[in-house]
């Protein structure tokens, strides 16, 4: 039996839940990383087996899996492994996410066994469940893993898990916010080198393409120079929007069959 930490987390929120959670499960034992964001992975190599463990790990992106990490995840091969399946939001919602994942790795052979919904930091209106994943999380989080683990080792794990969420799913519009470059700029490729989907001109990571940007934020999280950054009049209309509905503490849940 072999565990693994599948994760797309460009900011780090969905990163530190998942592994968070995966210290409790994996008890010691050794747990492989898999980045779902990275560009160079040739997602196709990882055939798994029935005795395997997989802990996939996405933020919820306007209700919904971000397409590359379903793009990446339909490339593996499942052949019966246990997945576990966590989506981090950011104090919103997580609206039709779990459905499309399910689906989505159900069709690449994984067996759905339990499920988690933690929250986290929103990655673009940082006030939003500010420090969250925080040390109540932490308690939580590991509680649930040692709860699905012990169901897992006493064979209790068998039924068919259902989820919330809708098919067909949501629509998903997309963000517009899209992040822009700044005088400050050292033009050092940073940026450009890790996002997720190339939409950063190599060449000139000035120049970003808003029809490849996902808004995940990935090049403002890894810009030594803070020299990205997302338009103040976009932003504050953006969370007067969700001011409501972003308010208020939300707790993390979990699913079983």
């Amino acid at each position: 039996m072999s565990f693994y930490n599948i994760v797309f987390s460009p900011t780090g929120g969905t990163q530190k839940a998942a592994d968070l959670f995966a210290e409790s499960f994996c008890e010691g034992d050794t747990c492989t990383c898999i980045d779902l964001t990275s560009r160079e992975t040739d997602f196709s190599q990882y055939s798994f087996d029935g005795k395997d463990i997989c802990m996939i790990s996405v933020p919820s992106y306007g209700g919904r899996v971000p397409a590359v990490a379903v793009s990446r995840l339909q490339q593996m091969r499942g052949n019966g492994a246990s997945a576990v399946l966590i989506v981090v939001y950011g104090n919103r919602d997580y609206d039709d996410t779990f459905a499309e994942l399910q689906d989505t790795l159900t069709g690449s052979g994984f067996t759905c066994i339990a499920a988690v919904a933690a929250v986290a930091e929103h990655s673009i209106m940082r006030q939003f469940a500010a420090g969250r994943p925080d040390e109540q999380d932490k308690k939580v989080l590991a509680e649930f893993a040692v709860t699905i683990r012990s169901r897992m080792e006493t064979g209790s794990m068998s039924a068919p898990l259902k989820l919330p969420g809708n098919r067909p799913y949501k629509e998903y519009g997309g963000v517009p916010m899209k992040p822009q470059t700044g005088k400050s700029c050292t033009r050092c490729g940073l940026c450009a080198k890790a996002c997720p989907v190339k939409a950063i001109d190599t060449a000139d990571p000035s120049k970003t393409d808003p029809k490849s940007c996902i808004s995940c934020m990935r090049c403002l999280a890894v810009c030594p120079q803070k020299a990205r950054s997302v338009s103040s009049v976009l932003l504050a209309a953006g969370s007067m929007k969700l001011k409501k509905a972003c308010s208020g503490y939300k707790k993390n849940e979990l699913f079983l069959p």
